[in-house]
């Protein structure tokens, strides 16, 4: 360990510390002053947000929290106590044994829940489970079913996510890792089914709702008649989303006679114009950090032939790939229909855009579409330009130049919308929940929509498709995604984590006080929309 690592390690106990030391100040603030009512609790999970230091998600849960016990509902707050052998985040997938750092994230946790009222859970592992689990393929571990509860289908996301992979192999890292997130899965289902039939909850909130635990979780309530809210990151900095639905799939409930007037269409123009220019950031993330103008080379090449089409593609074990699947079973079944295509086209040169966060430091994927290029030899096909996820051209410049654009379910397809073009979508995205693109019922009709469009002039899709784009994402950006800036700023450590302001206090969590906290605290008890006040 060099000097520079050291260095580093201390600023980012130093960061985490002082930040700690405000959350204990705002708990013994709220602890001290919430009232107290004597109504049913809400009761609030997120194992998968953090070890130590904290996410954005578990800085989102915890004000959420504290807003609720602020006017007097109580709130209880399932804990893990080592009760994961390992939990998302402590997994090595390298080294499936490997003890998780539960220490550290105790340590986290006594600070992130002082004062609060908790119930934690510890790993119980069930015998007839574990020998149910010997000998069987992964195949059949991922459709297990045990004692009504469907944990294969609860952990394989998760497991999916961990390993940057959508195929599961048969292999000692990948099973050993299903079968403890099935043991731990069914000891969490024990465990919270027992808090919430003992508390009888208004409302569970928890995180994202597909990794692991909290997927277990929130199919326990669910079982169980009650009302669960998930929460993920807000497509603009530093802001929340909440909603009863499936938080990956981001579902909104847009009024069919909304229409966007000048002030807004001039706020989503403004954005719009950052976004285009690669300025733009989400959950800590920059994407597209330098993007480059198509070049000459390009264009030379592309004279050679008829039309051009971009095929954008996804990261293979992003969360939202399980909402995806409806006309394929997966991102790489639709790529090898489109080879197909490729190479009864030889008079259209296909772009195939690897996605830039296929490569993000520490979240590699190792199903990678450079992969399946490779194994297809694709590349040697003269009608293809293979762009990897490294390189930064401009992909808007392209989708102008092009005489439509393919996609799986990447959010290019909407911006693309946004830009005129047409757009062909293979999977369910969160913008084709209203007609913003071309999404055929079944993977017959998508291919012969591909050869519909490769053999027409001129495609000219529905002025709708534009409309409604804008009306999403202008809900998406502005409606959608609740602001947390009022408490919360990046911790200068790391990428998506955060630390409470200096003069955050408790009267700031005080839902009359707050819009957005009035707005969280109403869809959590009432069922109202988590929409932004204009």
């Amino acid at each position: 360990m060099n000097f520079q690592q050291v260095l580093n390690g201390a600023r980012r106990r130093w960061v985490h510390w002082k930040n700690n030391r405000r959350m204990v100040g705002l708990a013994r603030q709220v602890a001290g002053l919430a009232p107290r009512r004597d109504e049913r609790p809400v009761v609030f999970f997120n194992a998968s947000t953090r070890l130590e230091g904290m996410s954005l998600n578990a800085s989102f849960s915890l004000v959420a929290s504290w807003a609720l016990r602020m006017q007097g509902t109580p709130v209880v707050h399932f804990v893990c106590a080592q009760g994961l052998r390992p939990c998302v985040l402590g997994t090595q997938r390298d080294d499936p044994l490997a003890k998780p750092p539960c220490r550290a994230c105790q340590a986290q946790s006594r600070a992130v829940y002082h004062g609060a009222k908790k119930r934690p859970f510890v790993y119980r592992e069930d015998a007839a489970l574990r020998q149910a689990l010997e000998g069987r393929s992964t195949a059949d571990l991922t459709a297990l079913e045990y004692r009504g509860v469907p944990l294969g289908a609860l952990v394989t996301p998760a497991l999916r996510w961990i390993l940057r992979r959508h195929t599961l192999e048969e292999d000692v890292t990948t099973r050993t890792l299903l079968c403890q997130y099935l043991l731990s899965a069914y000891s969490l289902a024990q465990q919270f089914g027992k808090l919430l039939d003992e508390v009888k909850p208004q409302a569970v909130v928890v995180f994202n709702g597909q990794f692991y635990p909290e997927a277990t979780a929130r199919w326990a309530a669910q079982q169980r008649g009650l009302r669960v809210i998930t929460h993920e990151v807000g497509l603009l900095p530093t802001t929340a989303y909440f909603t009863p639905g499936e938080a990956t799939a981001y579902p909104i409930d847009i009024p069919e006679t909304f229409d966007l007037n000048e002030a807004q269409n001039r706020q989503l123009d403004e954005y719009l114009e950052k976004r285009f220019q690669g300025n733009f950031s989400m959950a800590g993330m920059q994407f597209w950090p330098e993007m480059q103008p198509l070049g000459e080379a390009f264009w030379q090449r592309a004279s050679a032939f008829r039309q051009i089409v971009p095929i954008f593609t996804n990261v293979i074990f992003d969360t939202s790939q399980g909402h995806a699947n409806v006309l394929f079973p997966h991102m790489f079944a639709w790529l090898d229909q489109t080879l197909e295509v490729i190479r009864a086209h030889p008079e259209t040169l296909f772009v195939i855009r690897a996605h830039p966060d296929e490569l993000r430091p520490g979240k590699e994927s190792r199903e990678s579409v450079a992969m399946w290029a490779e194994e297809r030899n694709v590349c040697a096909l003269p009608n293809v330009l293979f762009v990897d996820a490294t390189e930064y051209f401009s992909s808007y410049e392209l989708i102008q130049r092009s005489k439509f654009v393919m996609i799986y379910n990447s959010t290019i397809g909407l911006e693309a919308s946004l830009m005129g073009a047409a757009v062909l979508c293979a999977g369910k995205a969160r913008f084709t929940q209203l007609q913003t693109v071309f999404l055929p019922p079944n993977a017959e009709a998508y291919r012969q929509m591909v050869e519909e469009f490769l053999a027409s002039e001129k495609i000219t899709p529905p002025a709708e498709h534009q409309r409604n784009a804008r009306r999403f994402l202008y809900y998406q950006l502005f409606r959608t995604s609740l602001p947390f800036e009022r408490w919360l700023q990046e911790d200068g450590v790391w990428r998506g984590y955060t630390a409470f302001k200096p003069k955050v206090t408790w009267q700031d969590l005080l839902a009359q006080y707050s819009p957005v906290l009035r707005t969280v605290v109403d869809g959590i008890l009432k069922g109202e929309p988590f929409l932004k006040k204009e």
